[in-house]
């Protein structure tokens, strides 16, 4: 009887047994859909399906990529923030994430309504003039606006964006009064650069770079903190004497609230292990985006300050949503 006894008790834990792996492959097996609150075929999309792909790859998860852009990422962040709390739905977001709630009312909070991931990414913004305009450097054009306020104009993306605060910030550390100009699309802005339309523009460096290349363009400085592996005789904002200048666009993955701590922790690892290997940081620097892998509260904090910071330009440059 005894040995019954044990038989049927090993019989038991195995039963057990079974029953977790096959508990542990179905987690594995989930399928995880992502929405991206911007058109496909965009950067944003772009990141969303290498990741997708690789993370796919390894570890056995099934992805669906979903995009829903509209009101300027405000459509998707809202779907994203009503779903389920169970790591099955993410949300791939950018710089919009933090400035929207000093501009609009929102059915959602930044940072209520989402459990933050990861920081994945980020893309450097450039400040450039046409080649056959007289400013060899940043400071030359500061001086030109300084010495003709109110006459001098930039381009940027239209108002509100990333590239038009990144504007508003510099015109305050700089002390310039200059006129911006708005475009419904960084290539726009770009065009009317080379068209010479305008004397300047904030752009990604993606919608610059060939025109760089080719010698239409001339970059002045990147406004990101650190030098532009594909341009490294560009120097930074900061370097030329302005250390309180850093904007740059970037992407982040977040979740709905109260998704339990040990997914968010699992998907964080998937995330920045995807983001570590050499292919996909060889496909990312293409698009000259590169690789942050902040995770957790740390992401977290960052989100803090770039709304702090984007809420405190808002206020001060009277910026209105469109």
């Amino acid at each position: 009887m005894k040995l019954i006894a044990r038989l049927m008790a090993v019989a038991g834990l195995i039963l057990l047994a079974l029953i977790a792996a096959h508990d542990a492959v179905a987690q594995v097996a989930r399928t995880i859909r992502i929405v991206v609150p911007f058109p496909a075929g965009g950067s944003a999309d772009d990141l969303a399906r290498l990741l997708a792909e690789q993370i796919g790859r390894t570890r056995g998860v099934n992805f669906v990529i979903e995009n829903r852009p509209g009101a300027g990422t405000i459509v998707a962040s809202e779907a994203v923030a009503r779903s389920a709390p169970d790591g099955n739905t993410l949300l791939i977001m950018a710089n919009s994430f933090v400035i929207n709630p000093s501009l609009k009312k929102l059915a959602y909070d930044p940072f209520t309504s989402f459990a933050p991931i990861c920081h994945l990414v980020s893309s450097p913004l450039i400040f450039a003039v046409n080649s056959e305009a007289p400013y060899r450097t940043l400071a030359d054009l500061i001086g030109a606006t300084k010495a003709s306020p109110g006459t001098l104009t930039m381009a940027t993306v239209a108002p509100a964006t990333t590239q038009h605060i990144a504007f508003e910030m510099f015109k305050r550390v700089a002390g310039i009064d200059m006129i911006h100009v708005p475009y419904p699309g960084g290539a726009p802005a770009v065009t009317a650069l080379l068209g010479n339309h305008v004397t300047a523009v904030i752009a990604n460096y993606s919608e610059v770079e060939a025109h760089q290349a080719s010698g239409k363009l001339r970059a002045l400085a990147t406004a990101s903190r650190t030098r532009i592996k594909a341009a490294p005789d560009v120097p930074t904002v900061t370097e030329l004497g302005y250390p309180s200048y850093d904007s740059e666009v970037w992407f982040g993955a977040v979740a709905p609230a109260k998704t339990p701590a040990d997914t968010l922790a699992q998907l964080a690892s998937w995330f920045t292990a995807a983001l570590a290997d050499a292919g996909v940081r060889d496909k990312l620097q293409l698009q000259e985006m590169y690789p942050a892998g902040v995770c957790g509260a740390d992401f977290a904090a960052h989100l803090r300050r770039q709304f702090d910071d984007y809420a405190r330009v808002i206020r001060e440059a009277d910026i209105k949503a469109e």
